[in-house]
């Protein structure tokens, strides 16, 4: 049966509708950046990242902006247990696409020291770990070791483990050695700009411990020795060292006219904005850190005036004369203030 033609039309409508539709939101569900609002109200373009959760046999990938580790397991609604262990942790920032987040679920745990029992709920499979988590000390030279459940009163469904004292006094630790922090100059990065090129990572260090008893009571302990058994690798830090070349005088008042730089204060306005920056947009007081042309502090003050204030000179000139006009009343006060103090 033919449609009758006007039923035709209306379907090619909605069909066009629907493929239109589909497109837009498969452009915008692909794109790799989303835009959120800053504090000083620009948008400004954050990375999305592909991240896989792995939690007790199952797989989850999202497509995430979260910067951190937690922040990305709340949005994609994993509950976290206190118990719960999270490889990397939590606060681990999230660099890059194939980001891998382990979920290790705490399950329940008995440990034995003798006669002493303790109830516990681990994600560790490490059993010398189960038994420091339970709260025992042990020492170079004890066992651990998971043992069958034969009293199912005593443990239920728990994993059991047992200490097996064979006399050591002494203790090894694994303590983690922080990382620093390496700044290198980039005269390629503008001034006032910093990036990463290398994560730090922690090191390891093996710590042993001398334990002391007097009647049994432990009553002091000493380091015996100390190894790095892992050197912590340093981040690097890019700071950005490229400095723009002050203007010519002419392009300079040519900025401040589109600014709104009256012709009779053209001269005083020229006076104080070369004593303050050369009129560079991109300079920066390398004590204060103030920005710009005027060396506003912060420069982000200068985003009232517009989303490119770091860059652009009639932006920064605008906000100038605002901050003039209402601190100083004029370009001849402030530049009479700059003359006497140096500063304005």
């Amino acid at each position: 049966m033919k449609l009758p033609r006007n039923v035709d039309r209306i379907l090619g409508i909605v069909t066009a509708f629907i493929l239109s539709f589909t497109l837009a939101f498969s452009v915008n569900y692909n794109s790799r950046d989303t835009f959120a609002e800053a504090e000083s109200g620009v948008y400004e373009v954050k990375r999305e990242y592909y991240v896989t959760f792995y939690d007790e046999g199952e797989k989850l990938i999202v497509k995430t902006s979260a910067d951190m580790v937690g922040e990305a397991l709340e949005r994609a609604g994993v509950v976290i247990n206190d118990t719960d262990k999270v490889e990397p942790g939590l606060d681990t920032v999230i660099d890059g696409d194939n980001f891998f987040i382990n979920i290790h679920r705490a399950r329940p745990a008995v440990v034995k020291d003798g006669e002493q029992t303790k109830y516990i709920m681990t994600a560790s499979y490490d059993a010398k770990t189960v038994a420091r988590e339970a709260g025992f000390t042990v020492y170079d030279g004890d066992e651990v070791k998971a043992v069958s459940n034969v009293n199912f009163l005593e443990a239920g469904a728990a994993s059991k483990y047992e200490i097996t004292r064979n006399g050591g006094r002494t203790v090894t630790e694994e303590v983690e050695v922080e990382f620093g922090e390496e700044l290198v100059s980039d005269y390629n990065l503008p001034t006032g700009t910093r990036e990463v090129r290398q994560l730090g990572e922690t090191g390891l260090m093996e710590r042993v411990i001398q334990v002391y008893y007097e009647n049994n009571v432990e009553v002091k302990r000493e380091t015996v020795s100390e190894k790095v058994v892992r050197e912590p690798v340093a981040r690097i830090v890019a700071v950005g060292a490229k400095k723009s070349i002050s203007p010519e005088m002419g392009e300079c008042v040519s900025w401040a006219r589109s600014a709104g730089v009256g012709e009779a204060e053209l001269a005083l306005a020229m006076d104080l904005i070369y004593h303050e920056s050369g009129c560079r947009t991109d300079a920066v007081n390398a004590s204060s850190g103030a920005y710009g042309i005027p060396q506003a502090l912060p420069g982000s003050k200068m985003a009232a005036m517009g989303g490119d204030w770091e860059t652009n000179p009639v932006t920064q000139i605008r906000w100038m004369i605002q901050y003039v006009n209402g601190r100083y009343g004029g370009w001849a006060n402030a530049l009479d203030w700059w003359y006497s103090h140096g500063w304005y």
